[in-house]
């Protein structure tokens, strides 16, 4: 028997599991996926409470997505 890598074959027992036990590729990527945006909401948040308190020429990196630089303070 000669198996292909191109995603494309029938592989009965894999459908079997997905039936009996569900998707648990899809919904462990579901929830990376979903773990992402919440990081990335929050990451924004923060973002968004250091320039309200900060106010400085540092937070525009932050806005542009780039670390913040501060120097080599501890």
């Amino acid at each position: 028997m000669t198996h292909s890598s191109t995603g494309k074959d029938h592989n009965p027992i894999y459908e079997d599991l997905i039936r009996e036990r569900g998707d648990v590729v899809a919904e462990a990527r579901r929830a990376a996926q979903h773990t992402q945006h919440q990081a990335t909401e929050l990451l924004r948040g923060r973002d968004a409470g250091r320039q309200a308190r900060h106010g400085d020429d540092g937070t525009r990196a932050a806005v542009a997505g780039q670390p913040e630089w501060r120097g080599s303070q501890p």
